[in-house]
């Protein structure tokens, strides 16, 4: 029977991903394992690997590269030597005819009589069913514990699901068109807000709820002011949203609907830590070494901030409050394709040359492309850094579900007093941070004394160096 390949779901939060390219060609034989094409998918390039060997075939009507397309979108099949081909058909195939078309030592069973009153396995046991039926078969309202599978190995696939719905009387039938379709993520949100994903769904007909939907429905409903929108003129170029500017987006509304956010900002004297720099920067050029910047010496003595301070490493878990003993520091990194924010993780437990070495491949793939899912996951700290760009000080948004960001500004050189009793100055080099937290897991009180740990390692990096 031919193996399908859809567009498969790299993450909780994916509603859908690019075709980007086939790294295979219609015809080429394959193996287990191979890869055969490339996804892009919230904000990563991924490769995808072939779970069945035979020979790849490409519809005509497939997608073309640069699709954007939902989960579970057929793509191609794989087939085994002198397997039909299944082109043609405007579906995968639901029907006993359909089925039996390929060839087999043992009688296949229909599919459309493979409804509810059929048996399990004869062992008491539920059949194995795969993610995407098990999904299909809850918004159509079909038991699918009784339904016999047709995959390779017995497993039920959509197809089943689908056949099964058809066979039940209309009145039993839930159509996609009345369920209420939305990510896990949506609908945890809309608990949150008090949101009737119903009524949602009633506003957005056939629409899949996402989060941006459930916060802009908990917004109070706009006056009757006439509306400030500008039109398009024809002097007007309209560029499309990408994905990741989309993504973006979306989570930057989910995260200012959903924190109490508070920004803490101070003026920190860097002097200290810019010799320091300098002379690993010395040391690294001489044993051709990676290069410690000013990011990777922050991700190490944040890490030690945050040992001390655990509470500022935390998020919500349900109702209650997940502290983790690791601490895996986000770096926001500026691309071509947009804001990427790479984890590196267990910095608490790794040396500056270490971070350095691994913040710097972390980065290179993230401008390339070539980051994986599990790469931008689990971050529990971000650092957001700016100065390069001139800017002393700013507002950082909080990379949802963390509970603090730190933003940091340019280096620059001040004359500063440094002994008021004596009225002595000096120039010394300045910068400011400033850290926004959310307020519904920590008082300011916490968020000061964390931020003071942090200006006292800027200042005396001595302190978490040894």
């Amino acid at each position: 029977m031919p193996y399908e390949i859809v567009m498969p779901r790299l993450g909780w939060t994916m509603e859908e991903g690019t075709l980007v390219e086939w790294l295979k060609q219609d015809g080429d034989t394959i193996n287990v394992g191979d890869i055969i094409f490339t996804v892009e998918s919230d904000k990563a390039v991924n490769e995808i690997e072939a779970m069945e060997g035979g020979i790849l075939r490409i519809p005509p009507d497939s997608p073309p590269p640069g699709t954007v397309m939902p989960i579970g979108r057929l793509l191609a099949y794989i087939l085994q030597p002198g397997e039909a081909v299944p082109f043609g058909a405007a579906a995968a195939p639901s029907s006993a005819a359909a089925v039996s078309a390929a060839p087999s030592p043992v009688p296949t069973p229909s599919i459309a009589s493979a409804v509810v009153t059929a048996p399990t396995n004869g062992h008491g046991n539920e059949p194995t069913i795969s993610p995407r039926a098990r999904r299909i078969a809850a918004e159509l309202g079909v038991d699918w514990s009784a339904l016999q599978g047709s995959g390779r190995t017995g497993r039920i696939v959509e197809r089943d699901v689908r056949a099964a719905a058809e066979s039940m009387p209309a009145a039993q039938v839930q159509t996609e068109s009345q369920a209420v379709k939305a990510s896990p993520l949506a609908r945890r949100m809309a608990q949150d807000l008090d949101v009737d994903l119903a009524q949602l769904a009633t506003n957005l007909p056939g629409k899949r709820i996402s989060r941006a939907d459930v916060a802009a429905a908990s917004q109070p409903a706009p006056s009757a002011a006439p509306s400030t929108a500008q039109p398009v003129s024809e002097d007007d170029q309209l560029i499309p949203i990408s994905a990741v500017r989309r993504i973006t987006a979306e989570r930057m509304s989910a995260s200012a609907h959903t924190v109490a956010p508070v920004t803490l900002t101070s003026e920190v004297d860097a002097t200290e830590l810019v010799k320091l720099r300098k002379q690993l920067k010395g040391d690294a050029e001489a044993n051709k070494r990676p290069i410690p910047s000013y990011n990777d010496l922050l991700i190490k003595l944040c890490a030690e901030a945050l040992a001390e301070h655990p509470e500022m490493n935390a998020r919500f878990h349900e109702d209650q409050i997940a502290i983790s003993r690791a601490v895996h520091i986000g770096i926001a990194v500026d691309s071509e394709r947009g804001l990427l924010v790479p984890v590196l993780r267990d910095a608490q437990n790794k040396s500056v040359r270490k971070i350095a070495a691994e913040t710097s491949a972390l980065i290179e793939r993230a401008r390339a492309g070539q980051l994986k899912p599990d790469e931008m996951r689990g971050g529990t700290f971000t650092i957001t850094n700016l100065g390069m760009f001139g800017i002393d000080a700013f507002t950082p948004i909080i990379n949802l579900p963390e509970c603090a960001i730190l933003g940091v500004g340019r280096i620059v050189a001040k004359q500063v007093v440094i002994d008021a009793d004596a009225e002595r100055v000096a120039i010394r080099q300045m910068m400011f941070v400033s850290l926004t937290f959310d307020h519904r897991l920590v008082d300011g009180a916490q968020a000061a004394r964390f931020l003071s740990r942090v200006r006292q390692f800027i200042e005396q990096p001595y302190l978490w160096l040894i």
